[in-house]
């Protein structure tokens, strides 16, 4: 079973010794309707704008106008339409949670690969470029895979976090370590046990 979170932000628990936590905000979701395949399209509240396709959608499920965004997840078995409950989360011990990691642009190797740098006494030419990248004669290109500058981020990453609890009246659920993203970025829970 599927949650839409949103990332709150760190923080640390108070007991002894300190345990540091992240915290996630389940996004109020409605359910659409449920198909065979133990799937369901939901819908839930986004700043996307509202167009024709999405009213027309709103009018066929019978949903408000703060719900405008549409999505595909996994529920769990007898799920019906209307609102989804999040009442099999107090029971919750470890979830996987998939988010997509910090934007960080285009950048060069030593960043986005941990290359070394050259020496930083005079009169070297070296200092964080790449280095060789191709080879001789044969086969005399580049090849597939090589570690070179460019887009480092924005990646989908999944880690696996225990659960600490889970405050159902306000929606916050508190995950053992971190998580990617940055405050504020939208991602996906999933229940293993």
């Amino acid at each position: 079973m599927e949650f839409i979170v949103e990332k709150i932000g760190m923080s640390r628990t108070v007991d002894v010794p300190s345990v540091p936590v992240t915290l996630l905000k389940v996004i109020e979701t409605k359910v659409c309707e449920v198909r065979e395949d133990g799937k369901a399209l939901v819908s839930y509240h986004s700043s996307k704008k509202i167009n024709k396709s999405i009213e027309g959608q709103q009018a066929k499920f019978g949903i408000s106008k703060e719900f405008n965004k549409f999505m595909t997840i996994e529920v769990a078995e007898g799920t019906e339409p209307g609102d989804l409950s999040t009442a099999v989360l107090s029971d919750t011990l470890l979830v996987k949670s998939s988010f997509n990691s910090k934007g960080r642009g285009f950048q060069g190797a030593v960043k986005r690969h941990g290359f070394a740098i050259g020496p930083a006494s005079h009169g070297h030419r070296f200092g964080r470029r790449t280095g060789s990248i191709g080879n001789a004669e044969w086969p005399g290109r580049v090849q597939k895979g090589k570690k070179m500058p460019g887009q480092y981020g924005n990646t989908k990453f999944t880690a696996k976090n225990d659960v600490i609890s889970f405050d159902a009246e306000n929606g916050v659920l508190v995950l053992k370590g971190a998580v990617p993203g940055h405050r504020g970025a939208r991602g996906l829970v999933r229940i293993v046990k």
